[in-house]
């Protein structure tokens, strides 16, 4: 295969107030891939203070930087996109750069200049959790999803911001250079690869109670270690080294469910893992995730996700199949 002579232009799009991390992030993933070329615009050209005070150096304004010469546009996020989004001379640029982009994304927030600048109708998008109520609320034209970390939709692709602004990345290095690359660039960062756009901003571990104590502790963690395997009271009790009727009433209190509610949720995380990572067989992943029949799975995904197991995967999967394959979105775009 003849290598690019040209690298690909990837443009950051900054503000005063903005996130750092939804900048240096995704800046490292694209750098340590190579084969890109990143470049940062603001209202106008040099210092911009982020919103915990970091100045970045933007090297263009928009009055300097051709819009039509984007490959990839990147608008981050951060407390200041509010009055970003009132920037008219800033949210017209992004409409001429996204028009003969490649693709366009967002970082967190800055889903909501994108939103201004007419980019996002009809589309389903997601944003970081704290922002979902006022995205939907202020655009109504768009579809709101806040559950998983990433979504595409056709050549546009949101994220919930922060650290999966990395995992964002990683998905489009994956897609342009493949797997390999994408996991060599993960390695040398200290990356999980490759968080799935399905992966929900509410994971188990992330929102659930702390347990506040060893023994319970402990249970939590075997859970946690091997999801499938057979997490009844008396073998969590055994891991906790107290009784079954004290570890359920020690459990309960400082994890405030009860331990079959928690291993049910901490199941569930796991399969949806496991639907958007592979082509696994559903009743495999039933099996290995410890529900035993998928038509366990289908009811336990009805009546938490509200949705089959199947419709799940066929949402989330990851950007690319094991081959390269595109797959096709909702809006029956090939991606």
């Amino acid at each position: 295969m003849t290598a690019r002579v040209t690298p690909r232009r990837i443009v950051f799009v900054v503000f005063d107030g903005f996130q750092p991390l939804d900048l240096t992030g995704p800046h490292e993933v694209f750098h340590g891939a190579g084969d890109y070329a990143c470049e940062i615009v603001a209202s106008r050209p040099g210092p911009v203070r982020s919103g915990s005070g970091l100045l970045v150096h933007a090297a263009h304004g928009v009055a300097d930087l051709d819009p039509a010469a984007t490959d990839t546009l990147v608008v981050v996020g951060g407390q200041g996109v509010d009055r970003a989004r009132e920037d008219a001379a800033l949210v017209a640029w992004i409409a001429a750069a996204a028009a003969g982009a490649r693709r366009v994304a967002s970082v967190c927030s800055g889903v909501f200049l994108l939103a201004a600048a007419g980019l996002l109708d009809g589309r389903r998008v997601t944003t970081h959790w704290a922002r979902e109520e006022q995205l939907a609320r202020e655009h109504p034209e768009v579809r709101v999803d806040c559950d998983p970390i990433f979504v595409r939709d056709g050549r546009v692709w949101t994220s919930a911001g922060v650290t999966s602004g990395m995992d964002l990345a990683l998905a489009l290095v994956e897609d342009d250079l493949g797997r390999d690359v994408a996991h060599a660039v993960a390695r040398r960062l200290v990356l999980f690869l490759r968080r799935p756009g399905g992966q929900s901003q509410f994971s188990v571990a992330l929102w659930s109670r702390q347990p506040a104590t060893d023994p319970v502790r402990a249970a939590v963690g075997a859970i946690h270690a091997d999801p499938g395997a057979r997490h009844d009271i008396a073998g969590l009790a055994a891991h906790a080294g107290l009784s079954p009727r004290h570890l359920q009433r020690r459990f309960t209190s400082e994890l405030g469910v009860p331990p079959a509610t928690y291993v049910e949720r901490v199941r569930v995380e796991a399969a949806q893992r496991a639907l958007t990572e592979g082509d696994e067989p559903v009743e495999a992943i039933a099996r290995r995730c410890g529900f035993a029949t998928a038509e366990t799975l289908r009811r336990t995904f009805h009546r938490r996700l509200g949705v089959a197991p199947s419709d799940y995967r066929a949402r989330f999967r990851s950007t690319t199949g094991p081959a390269g394959a595109h797959h096709v979105s909702e809006e029956g775009e090939t991606v």
